[in-house]
C-alpha cells in the first residue's frame, strides 16, 4: 500500500457521534520517529471509552485532537524502525489510532507481541489485550473475588463482561448477568456460563429491581459495573453488606449530552459498600502475567471468547456505532489489512 489512511475526528458529536465528525483521508506513509517505528496496522480495537476521548472534557487521557486520526489499540507488523529493539517484520501491540500506518516510540503503551501460538493476532485486543484484562484485574485483583459470593455483572454480553462473568465461575462465584434482549441473555446462560440472565429493557428501575431481588436473594457481594444509569440504580438496590463495586464503565451515558447521574447512591452508605474507579492501566506491568493465565484457560476450554471483526476502515464509522446498538456479538474488532 502506497498510501495511508486515516479516520479522523474533525467535529466534536454532539451525543450519539454522526458520519460528518469524521473524515477519511489519504497521505503519505510516515518515516520512522528518532529511536522508533512505523507499525502497519492488521487489527484496531474499537471500544466504548473511544466515545469519551471524543469529548473535550477532563478525563483520564486527553481528548483527541480535532484532526487527529481516532485513537485505538492496534495490533500490528513494524513496518520500519530506527530503534533495535523493534525490528522490521514484528507484531507489536500499541496505542495507535484508526489508520493503516502509525509511528510510535518506546516508552508509552507498546510490546512485541508473539502470535505464534493463538488463532488469530487479534487475540491480543480481546482476551489477551486491555479488554481481557480489564475482566480478569478488576474482578481478581480489585474486586477481590472469592468462592461462593454473588457476582452481578451489567453488560454482561459485551467483550469484558461476558470474560468477567466466566472468570467469576472460574473462582467459585454465583453469577447473575444483566444484558439486553432474549438472544444476548440467552448467550450468557448457553454460551458464558452464568447462572442467571436478566433481560433489562423495557423495564423500569423498579421492575428491574425486583428481578434482580429474586435472582440475589442475599444481595451482590460484588457489582461489576460497565453500564451506569437506570441499570445501576436497579443494582445499588441489591447491596449485600460490605458490597464492592468496580467501576468499570457508563456506557449508557457516552452519547447523553446531559449526563443522568446516579439515584440511590445512599444505598452506598446504607450498605457499607465501596465503589472502586478502575482502569486497567494500573495493571500494566503485569500484563504478560495476565494474559498468559488468560491464554491457559482458553486452552483448557474453560474461557470462550467471541470475536465481532467488521473489516475495511472505510467501515470504521458504522464499525464503531455496533457498540451503542448493541449490533456487535463479541469484542469489536476492525481489521484494516
Amino acid at each position: 500500500m502506497s498510501a495511508n489512511r486515516r479516520f479522523l475526528l474533525i467535529r466534536r458529536p454532539n451525543g450519539e457521534p454522526v458520519p460528518e465528525d469524521f473524515r477519511l483521508v489519504e497521505e503519505e506513509v510516515p518515516d520512522p520517529p528518532a529511536g522508533g517505528f512505523v507499525v502497519r496496522n492488521h487489527f484496531c480495537s474499537l471500544d466504548p471509552a473511544q466515545r469519551g476521548w471524543m469529548d473535550d472534557a477532563p478525563s483520564y487521557v486527553p481528548p483527541i485532537e480535532l484532526g487527529d486520526p481516532v485513537r485505538a489499540t492496534t495490533v500490528g507488523v513494524i513496518h520500519a524502525s530506527d530503534n533495535p529493539d523493534f525490528p522490521p517484520g514484528q507484531w507489536v501491540l500499541g496505542m495507535n489510532a484508526l489508520e493503516d500506518y502509525s509511528q510510535a516510540v518506546p516508552g508509552g503503551f507498546a510490546m512485541l507481541i508473539d502470535v505464534s501460538g493463538v488463532a488469530s493476532p487479534s487475540r491480543f485486543l480481546s482476551a489477551m489485550g486491555a479488554v481481557g484484562l480489564t475482566a480478569y484485574f478488576g474482578l481478581l485483583e480489585v474486586a477481590k473475588a472469592q468462592q461462593g459470593e454473588t457476582l452481578l455483572v451489567s453488560g454482561a454480553a459485551g467483550a469484558v463482561g461476558s470474560a468477567v462473568g466466566q472468570i467469576g465461575k472460574i473462582v467459585g462465584c454465583r453469577t447473575v448477568g444483566i444484558a439486553g434482549g432474549p438472544a444476548k441473555c440467552r448467550r450468557l446462560t448457553e454460551d458464558y456460563g452464568y447462572d442467571v440472565a436478566i433481560d433489562y429493557k423495557g423495564k423500569s428501575v423498579g421492575e428491574l429491581a425486583a428481578e434482580i431481588a429474586a435472582a440475589a436473594p442475599g444481595g451482590a457481594d460484588i457489582v461489576f459495573e460497565n453500564v451506569g444509569g437506570d441499570v445501576m440504580d436497579a443494582e445499588l438496590l441489591n447491596l449485600a453488606h460490605g458490597a464492592r463495586i468496580v467501576l468499570c464503565g457508563l456506557i449508557s451515558e457516552y452519547n447523553s449530552p446531559e449526563k443522568i447521574g446516579i439515584r440511590n447512591l445512599w444505598q452506598v452508605l446504607a450498605k457499607e459498600a465501596t465503589v472502586h474507579g478502575y482502569l486497567v492501566s494500573r495493571f500494566m506491568d503485569r500484563f504478560a502475567e495476565g494474559g498468559a493465565q488468560m491464554a491457559e484457560w482458553m486452552a483448557d476450554g474453560r474461557l470462550r471468547v467471541d470475536e465481532d471483526v467488521q473489516e475495511g476502515l472505510e467501515n470504521a464509522y458504522a464499525a464503531f456505532m455496533r457498540l451503542f446498538s448493541g449490533a456487535n456479538t463479541g469484542k469489536l474488532i476492525l481489521k484494516i489489512a
